[in-house]
C-alpha cells in the first residue's frame, strides 16, 4: 500500500525530537523566576537558597510566525507547535564537585541535559540576598565553570586509568586515538578552559561521546538584569561579555523579573505595548527560546492541511527518511520519496494546489537535506 503522509496527521506515535536545556545558576540569581515566565508549571521562587530542590520540567512552545501564517492560509482543526524541555536546576555552591550542597545530584541534573542555559545575576537588590553578599557575576561564573571543569577531570581520570595500558603496549589504535584526545581534554581542563573548546572532528567526537562532558555541552549565557537595563545591558553585563571573550558562547540579556510581569498579561496587545514601553520589539522570553533551539542546533519542518497544521522538530542536517521518521517510524521503514513546497512559495502562492499547478513542488530522495521551513509530504509503503 503506497500512502501520502503529511497533509494530517492522526497517528499518536510520532517521535518528534524531545531535547532539554537545563537553567542553572548560583542561589538567587533568578533561575526560577525565569523558568516561571517559561513554563506554565510553577518552581518555587523564594529569597532563600536551594528553594527549588528537585529539577522543575516544563515543556515550553517555541514561537513561530510562520506556523501562524500556515493556520491563517489553511485553516485547520487543530494547530501545533513545536517544544522544547527546560528543567531548573538547583542552585549550586562552592565545592559541588566534592558533595558540597546538592553536589553530585546537581551536577547528574545537569549531565542530563543537552544543552546549558547559565544565569547570571546582573543586577542590585538589597531585598534579594546574594549567597557570596556581593554582585559579581563574573565570579559567579567561574564558580560554576570550576565546579563542572572539576567533576569533568574525575571523569576523565577515571577514563584514561581504563585505556592507558591498551594505548602504551598494545596495537590497539582506538585505544590510543582515546589516549591521545583523553590527554588534550585533562590539559585544556587544567587550564581551566572548558572541554567545548577542543575542535574535534565528527570521527573523534563519536569516539568520545559517552563521556557525557559537562563543559563539553553548549551554553547559553543569560545576564539576568533591571527593568532599566533590559534594552540596553549594563555594566555588569560588559564584564560578562569580556569574560567569555574566546568560548563558543551565546550573551542573551533578559530582566526576569520584567519577564514574569510580561507572562502575567493576559492578551498579545497588552504584551506588546508593555514591550513598546522598555524599548523592546520582542520579549527576552521569545528571544531566549529561540536561542535555546538554536544552541541545541534544531530546525523545523512543517505539515499543512485542512485537519492540522504542526511544526517538527528535526536536527540539522537531518536527511529526508529521517525526517519522516519523526511523524512515525513507517514513514521512514517505507520511504519513497518526499514532496518538498518552500515556506515561501507556499505563502506567496496560497495553497498547496497552486504551487503544485506551477510546479513549485520539489520530488525528493534518501539523500535530501531537509531545510528549515521545507513543508513535507512523504511518500511511503509498508
Amino acid at each position: 500500500m503506497i500512502i501520502f503522509a503529511g497533509v494530517f496527521i492522526k497517528l499518536k506515535s510520532g517521535i518528534n525530537i524531545s531535547l532539554r536545556c537545563g537553567i542553572v545558576g548560583l542561589p538567587n540569581v533568578g533561575k526560577s523566576t525565569l523558568f516561571n515566565s517559561l513554563s506554565n508549571a510553577k518552581a518555587q521562587a523564594a529569597n532563600f537558597p536551594f528553594c527549588t530542590i528537585e529539577p522543575n520540567v516544563g515543556m515550553i512552545t517555541v514561537p513561530d510566525e510562520r506556523l501562524i501564517k500556515l493556520a491563517e492560509i489553511d485553516n485547520p482543526k487543530k494547530v501545533i507547535p513545536t517544544t522544547i524541555e527546560i528543567v531548573d536546576i538547583a542552585g549550586l555552591v562552592k565545592g559541588a564537585s566534592k558533595g558540597e550542597g546538592l553536589g553530585n545530584k546537581f551536577l547528574d541534573n545537569i549531565r542530563n541535559t543537552d544543552a546549558i542555559i547559565h544565569v547570571l545575576r546582573c543586577f542590585e537588590d538589597g531585598n534579594i540576598t546574594h549567597v557570596d553578599g556581593t554582585i559579581d557575576p563574573v565570579r559567579d561564573k567561574e564558580i560554576i565553570d570550576l565546579e563542572l571543569i572539576l567533576k569533568d577531570l574525575e571523569t576523565i581520570e577515571k577514563r584514561i586509568g581504563k585505556v592507558q595500558k591498551q594505548a602504551q603496549t598494545g596495537g590497539d589504535k582506538t585505544a590510543k586515538r582515546q589516549y591521545d584526545i583523553l590527554m588534550e581534554y585533562k590539559e585544556t581542563l587544567l587550564a581551566g578552559r572548558a572541554a567545548r573548546s577542543i575542535e574535534l572532528d565528527k570521527e573523534d567526537r563519536k569516539l568520545m561521546q559517552d563521556l557525557c562532558l559537562l563543559t563539553d555541552k553548549p551554553v547559553m549565557y543569560v545576564c539576568n538584569v533591571d527593568e532599566a537595563s533590559a534594552a540596553s545591558g549594563n555594566q555588569y553585563v560588559e564584564q560578562v561579555r569580556k569574560a567569555v571573550e574566546g568560548e563558543n558562547a551565546e550573551i542573551l540579556v533578559v530582566a526576569a523579573a520584567t519577564e514574569a510581569d510580561i507572562a502575567e498579561l493576559e492578551s498579545y496587545e497588552e504584551r506588546q505595548m508593555f514591550l513598546e514601553e522598555l524599548g523592546l520589539k520582542e520579549s527576552g522570553v521569545t528571544r531566549l527560546i529561540h536561542s535555546a533551539y538554536s544552541l541545541l542546533n534544531l530546525e523545523t519542518f512543517f505539515t499543512t492541511g485542512a485537519d492540522e497544521s504542526r511544526a517538527w522538530t528535526y536536527m540539522k542536517g537531518t536527511k529526508a527518511p529521517q525526517a519522516a521518521g519523526i511523524i512515525h517510524s513507517d514513514f521512514e521503514r517505507g520511504f519513497i520519496r518526499a514532496e518538498v513546497i518552500k515556506y515561501a512559495d507556499y505563502v506567496a502562492l496560497g495553497s498547496e494546489k497552486a504551487c503544485r499547478e506551477v510546479g513549485k513542488i520539489g520530488v525528493e530522495g534518501k539523500e535530501y537535506v531537509v531545510q528549515d521551513g521545507d513543508i513535507m509530504h512523504f511518500l511511503f509503503n509498508v
